[in-house]
């Protein structure tokens, strides 16, 4: 699970990487490991709410 604190890092990387300093290895790889868990608990999020989804004719 993404907490906020994710995702308040995932911006403040982001933030970063627009500056001309520009990121760190150590952060790159950081950054790409909170986005992609960030993803993967959208999914599995809209996955839970779509199967509670009942279609009625």
């Amino acid at each position: 699970m993404v907490t906020t604190e994710d995702i308040s890092r995932i911006n403040e990387l982001y933030h970063k990487s627009k500056t001309s300093k520009g990121l760190t290895e150590e952060e790159r790889e950081e950054q790409q490991r909170l986005r992609k868990a960030y993803i993967a608990s959208v999914r599995e999020n809209l996955n839970s709410y779509l199967s509670q989804i009942e279609i009625k004719d």
